[in-house]
């Protein structure tokens, strides 16, 4: 194969930090200090969330449950506004930089639960059931906290049941709605099992959203939430997957048997004095990606129209419409958020965003585009990377890595069959590395054309 001309070889590089970059800016500007700042407010004790106003001196005591990826840092931002001497339980999948004096903190397992993940859950509705009338409940949710905190329903549903359950759920190739259907009804805790544990107290929940806008009960499985699905809809998920076969016996026998129990709907008493408020989501980072993408000089479409499409098929929707987009203009951005599914069989190292990108690779090869593709919470499935990032020059620099020359296709097909993106990637520097970022608003795709 013919090797890049230096100049080509300058624009590529300038062009995967250029996407790099914007991403870097959304991650940035869509923070959850800037997301409280716009939000929430305390002030002489009247603590206001979105449009309500809490006297907190008007309760008896006020009991905070942080939960999920973003858990750690969303707790220091209300310490930040209501000032020291909370009380609560903090969950989270990493352990935290510093602790806050008057709060419990676990580490519960993601994206499987853990012992640690249960003992949360135990701790949370011992204190929830404590409250009375006279208290206030703040709960701030972000995504992770399906595993991160855990109890099943049953008690005849071991942990090793547990996590093979949700093995076969997220390797189901089931968007996350169908997914979190499924576990609000396998759980003490998630589809607003969690606020009738509170009620009779005062409740307001926090959401930093990880899932679509329309389905905000979906997030962490709606644990304060009313639910929107039902056991008929666990039913129909299940065949459509074939999942109870896939099951362990202890669950499946529940769906044989009919004997799930309903979560609680929009009628409950557990939700007359609960209110709920989304401070931030993927459309605020997709709206930050847009901004910096516009200062960098790019014409910019956003597109999210793929959102929960398997990532194949999304890779050839986004890079069609990229071709489209520059027909018309010379150096165009094309922002889609949302996440894509992936159905995973004997898989690698990698994840989502990482086999995305590299759908792409062989699609773009030898042509002046770039597709970055990343986690907002820094995490791509079993890998260290948030994703990754490709262009026209991936696939012959593939080939070249031992000087060689030989098409590199045929290793980015074999990557792909087997699930296994990240070393590649990692072998020629094109992962795109945050760590775990304290955050969880889906995911970004960034495809440029110049």
């Amino acid at each position: 194969m013919p090797a890049i001309s230096p100049e080509r070889d300058h624009q590529f590089r300038r062009m995967r930090d250029a996407a790099r970059e914007i991403f870097s800016a959304a991650l940035k500007n869509a923070s959850i200090e800037n997301a409280f700042a716009r939000n929430i407010h305390c002030e002489r004790r009247v603590l206001r969330v979105g449009d309500d106003l809490y006297d907190l001196d008007s309760y008896n005591r006020v009991f905070v449950v942080s939960i999920g990826k973003a858990a750690h840092t969303m707790a220091a931002a209300l310490e930040a506004q209501l000032g020291s001497g909370l009380e609560g339980i903090v969950a989270s999948s990493i352990e935290p930089a510093t602790q806050i004096r008057g709060f419990r903190y676990f580490r519960g397992g993601h994206p499987t639960p853990t012992s640690e993940s249960i003992h949360a859950a135990d701790a949370i509705l011992k204190s929830l059931t404590a409250l009375d009338s006279t208290e206030l409940a703040i709960f701030m949710i972000s995504g992770g906290g399906s595993s991160i905190v855990e109890k099943p329903v049953d008690d005849e549903i071991s942990l090793p049941d547990l996590v093979a359950t949700y093995r076969t759920l997220v390797h189901s190739g089931a968007p996350i709605a169908e997914i979190n259907a499924i576990r609000k009804h396998l759980s003490a805790v998630k589809g607003g099992r969690l606020a009738q544990a509170a009620y009779p107290a005062q409740q307001v929940s926090i959401l930093v959203s990880d899932v679509p806008d329309d389905t905000p009960d979906a997030l962490a499985s709606g644990p304060t939430m009313p639910d929107s699905t039902s056991i008929h809809d666990c039913e129909r998920i299940a065949a459509k997957y074939n999942l109870v076969d896939q099951f362990p016996s202890s669950v499946a026998d529940l769906f044989r048997h009919r004997a799930l129990d309903e979560t609680p709907k929009s009628d409950d008493p557990a939700f007359v004095r609960a209110r709920w408020w989304t401070v931030l989501s993927n459309k605020v980072a997709v709206d930050e990606a847009a901004a910096a993408a516009t200062r960098a000089g790019f014409a910019v479409e956003v597109d999210n129209s793929c959102d929960d499409w398997p990532y194949d098929k999304a890779a050839v929707y986004l890079l069609n419409r990229l071709r489209e987009l520059r027909s018309r203009v010379s150096r165009v951005c094309l922002i889609s958020g949302g996440e894509m599914t992936v159905t995973v069989r004997n898989g690698g190292v990698g994840g989502r965003n990482q086999q995305f990108a590299l759908a792409c690779a062989e699609q773009i090869s030898g042509d002046d585009i770039t597709v970055l593709s990343a986690g907002t919470d820094g995490i791509d499935g079993n890998s260290p990377a948030a994703g990754a990032v490709v262009d026209g020059s991936f696939v012959l620099r593939v080939g070249g890595r031992a000087g060689d020359r030989v098409d590199g296709a045929e290793d980015v097909r074999h990557a792909l069959s087997t699930f296994n993106a990240y070393p590649l990637f990692d072998a020629l520097g094109d992962t795109v590395v945050t760590g775990p970022t304290g955050n969880n608003l889906r995911d970004l795709r960034i495809l440029l054309a110049y």
